[in-house]
C-alpha cells in the first residue's frame, strides 16, 4: 500500500469515527446525560437512606438537594450509619458532591436506658400498635445526653399529643422536643 492510499484511508475511515468514538468517553457522556432533576434527586435519596439495614426508630436523616449537590444531617447511634449514608448518597447517579453533617450519638449507658424505655412507652401504648408493626416505625427517638427529640410522621393530633406525654413520663429524661409532624399537614 502506498503512502497516498494510507493517508486516504486515515482521512476516509478513522477521522470519522474518531467523534463517534469520543462520544463514547466518560466526561462526553456526562456532559451530555439526561439533567436529573431535584426532585429525581430527593426521592432517590430518601429510598437509599430509608434502605440503609442499620436504620432504626432511634437514628433520624434529614437531607437538602441543591442542583447535583446533598449535604446530609441528622443523628445515628450506630458510627457505622453515619459512613454508609454518605457512601450510599455518592453512588446515586447524578450526585456530584455529599457534604455529611450527620451527628453519631454518645453511646452513653443512660442514654441507652432512655431510648429502651422511651420505646417502651411510646410504642407500647394501646392504640400505637399500628406504628410498631412497620419495619421502621414513623415515630423517631433521639436521646441525646438525657435530652428527648420526636421526629417523624403521626396519623392525628392527638397521637401527637400522647406521644409526647409517653415520653415525658420516663425516667431520667432532662427535657422533650416534640418535632412530631401529623400526617395531613406534613402532605
Amino acid at each position: 500500500m502506498s503512502m497516498r492510499r494510507i493517508c486516504e484511508f486515515v482521512l476516509i475511515c478513522v477521522i470519522p469515527t474518531a467523534g463517534i468514538l469520543s462520544s463514547t468517553m466518560p466526561g462526553w457522556a456526562q456532559q451530555q446525560a439526561p439533567e436529573r432533576t431535584e426532585v429525581y434527586l430527593t426521592r432517590e435519596v430518601r429510598h437509599q437512606l430509608l434502605m440503609l439495614p442499620y436504620y432504626t426508630v432511634f437514628d433520624w436523616f434529614e437531607y437538602r438537594v441543591s442542583g447535583y449537590k446533598v449535604e446530609l444531617d441528622g443523628y445515628v447511634v450506630n458510627s457505622t450509619l453515619k459512613s454508609e449514608a454518605g457512601n450510599v448518597v455518592k453512588k446515586i447517579e447524578g450526585v456530584q458532591k455529599v457534604t455529611n453533617n450527620i451527628k453519631v450519638l454518645p453511646l452513653f449507658p443512660s442514654d441507652n436506658r432512655i431510648r429502651v424505655a422511651e420505646y417502651r412507652a411510646i410504642y407500647g401504648f394501646p392504640g400505637f400498635e399500628k406504628y410498631a408493626i412497620q419495619v421502621v416505625g414513623p415515630i423517631h427517638i433521639i436521646v441525646d445526653g438525657g435530652h428527648v427529640t420526636l421526629e417523624g410522621v403521626v396519623d392525628s393530633a392527638s397521637d401527637k399529643n400522647i406521644a409526647n406525654v409517653r415520653a415525658n413520663g420516663v425516667s431520667g429524661v432532662f427535657s422533650v422536643t416534640n418535632h412530631l409532624q401529623v400526617e395531613s399537614s406534613s402532605k
